[in-house]
């Protein structure tokens, strides 16, 4: 195939065959891409994708419900709030209280976490809640061991065993170490094991069946891969190539009775309690008179030897990762080692994949939060081996994709929000407000056309706004420039540090500028770290948008970030608990009286009148 057949091949299946960077320069993909993609993306025949097409199509003309009125609410990375009962790691009982005060003392209307995707069942447990082994399952780290009904039949030894477990962990949280998920699991895990030798009750047996029944085939895959992984390990592609298939007569031999298929029912049951809990903490929410309550969070993409990409492994391309091009703040882009699902397959499968992950996520709550949801248009491929520069934009059926999102999202009376950010179509914000699904508007982003802070009354309606993600870092950090030192340390510029600074020194500036504009800030001195804060998410409450995310950890006073796009070991990505400015680790009980979360929060909850 000659270089011009190529490109126009790649082009007929929906590859981009160049881009624009973030300089705004057209950038061409190289050969070597183009061809290595056509190829995967040939892999599924015509014949198949034809077949899915003629059928009755996914993509209906379903709207997700909006939310009725505007609403403010905490974005929370639940691991890291911890209370004096959890045991050294934020679990769903600590999502139903801080839910329930925010709630009822503060007019909170929602509660936005951070992904609970399921993790490996042995130590190592990997850190990322964007990196799992299922986006199907939850991680039984949020589980309160003592809120399992079958906690109060252990007799008296037993419960002081879990005394003994549990102790060391409620102290650390204490402390401002970092999350230990190796230790909290380990703990959790004998614990769950010693509770699984109590006798259900006939009542609590006969949800436990019909939970089985409801998710059938799926839950039988989780809780096998489980089995196997650990015996072989957590990467199903490094297990005998006979365990590879999860159809195979090997798989049902080697899960046939014994030490196995009591470990695959083990792995079912403890799906089933988290379940609960998590239900639990949504009727906690609504009870509270929260509108929409727990809003969860779906991750762009799953591990490439993990749980679904064992289950689903027709779906998935293989030989590719997805990430991100450079941009101003990733400067050598980004490579979130995650296999991308094949949009031919998809179509094939009529996008039941995809509902049935969808329709999972939305189950915890009454909102869902899609990370990179430019995902269900395209997607940064990069070719295993290659930097993400050397990647290309694949295309998938977005009618298809956000067709199955709204339908999943209008059946359970969700509301949805897209993350929005970055480089944007902008016709795919369009579709998504065609089916009800709100944008995210992020203020560091928001900027005029003559690249001022985009005043109020032009914000999106349709959107969530905030400060800040959980990949940049909080307000204070801005403010005191110590995000340019700690990229720089990192090694994540690629320009002079001199010049960095004077970009970030600008924009604070423009906001500070805008913000004494709106009367939010006094114009004759520089503002506090809070007082900086309070006013960024004051000014957020004069725009029109529906809902307001606070940055819990912003609000509390935190510098640094949770995660740092592009690193690795090099910094403590996810495994920060919830501190103040001054490192002291903030409780779950601490933050009725924090007067610097209050504040953040009465700013955002103050009404717009736009």
């Amino acid at each position: 195939m000659s270089i011009g057949e190529l490109r126009q091949r790649a082009a007929e299946l929906g590859v981009s065959v160049s881009y624009w960077d973030w300089h705004g320069h057209e950038v061409p993909v190289s050969d070597e891409t183009l061809e290595a993609i056509v190829s995967c993306l040939e892999s599924v025949g015509e014949s198949a994708v034809l077949a899915a097409d003629d059928g009755e199509s996914a993509a209906s003309e379903a709207v997700a419900p909006g939310p009725g009125e505007r609403s403010w609410g905490f974005a929370v990375q639940l691991y890291s709030l911890r209370s004096r009962a959890s045991w050294g790691h934020g679990d769903l009982r600590d999502l139903a209280e801080l839910a329930a005060w925010s709630a009822r003392e503060l007019g909170a209307g929602f509660v936005l976490i951070n992904p609970l995707h399921a993790v490996e069942p042995l130590a190592p447990v990997s850190a990322s809640p964007y990196l799992p082994m299922s986006r199907r399952w939850v991680s039984p780290l949020y589980l309160r061991i003592e809120d399992i009904p079958e906690y109060w039949e252990l007799s008296y030894p037993e419960r002081r065993r879990l005394t003994e477990l549990s102790a060391p962990l409620r102290a650390a949280s204490g402390t401002a170490a970092l999350i230990d998920r190796d230790t909290v699991w380990t703990a959790k895990r004998e614990a769950l094991e010693m509770l699984r030798k109590v006798h259900l009750s006939d009542e609590r047996q006969a949800s436990l069946e019909a939970f089985r029944a409801r998710h059938g085939r799926a839950l039988r895959d989780w809780a096998a891969w489980c089995a196997l992984a650990e015996v072989h390990g957590p990467d199903y592609r490094t297990w005998p190539s006979r365990l590879h298939d999860p159809r195979s007569a090997a798989v049902t031999t080697e899960l046939r009775g014994g030490d196995l298929a009591a470990q695959a029912e083990f792995h079912t049951w403890v799906q089933w309690l988290v379940a609960e809990q998590a239900a639990a903490a949504q009727a906690a929410a609504r009870d509270a008179g929260m509108a929409i309550g727990i809003i969860a969070d779906l991750a762009i993409g799953v591990h490439p030897g993990g749980a679904d990409a064992w289950a689903l492994q027709d779906c998935f391309a293989r030989g590719f990762t997805v990430g991100a091009p450079p941009d101003a703040f990733n400067q050598r882009g980004q490579d979130w080692g995650l296999p991308p699902m094949h949009p031919r397959a998809l179509v094939a499968a009529d996008y039941r994949p995809l509902a049935d992950l969808v329709g999972a996520s939305l189950a915890l709550g009454g909102g869902l939060r899609i990370d990179h949801v430019m995902g269900l248009s395209r997607l940064w491929w990069i070719p295993a081996g290659a930097p993400p520069t050397e990647g290309a934009y694949v295309y998938y059926d977005a009618a298809g994709t956000l067709g199955t999102l709204a339908a999943a999202a209008a059946g359970s009376g969700s509301v949805v929000v897209g993350e929005d950010l970055g480089t944007v179509e902008p016709w795919l914000r369009d579709a998504l407000a065609e089916r009800g699904v709100l944008g995210t508007q992020m203020l560091w982003f928001e900027r005029g056309w003559s690249n001022e802070p985009l005043a109020p009354q032009w914000w999106r309606r349709n959107s969530m706004v905030t400060v800040s993600t959980h990949d940049l870092p909080p307000a204070a950090a801005f403010l005191s420039g110590s995000q340019v030192t700690d990229r720089c340390a990192l090694g994540l510029l690629t320009r002079p540090e001199s010049e960095e600074r004077a970009d970030a020194a600008r924009m604070v500036d423009d906001w500070i500028g805008a913000l004494v504009a709106q009367g939010l800030l006094d114009p004759d001195r520089r503002p506090t770290a809070d007082e900086f804060t309070v006013a960024l998410y004051a000014y957020l409450a004069l725009t029109p948008a529906l809902l307001i995310g606070v940055n819990l950890a912003e609000a509390a006073g935190e510098t640094r970030s949770q995660n740092m796009p592009g690193t690795d070991t090099e910094y403590p990505n996810w495994k920060l608990p919830l501190c103040g400015p001054d490192g002291v680790p903030v409780l779950l009980e601490d933050l009725p009286g924090n007067e610097r979360v209050r504040a953040v929060a009465l700013a955002a909850a103050t009404p717009s009148t736009l």
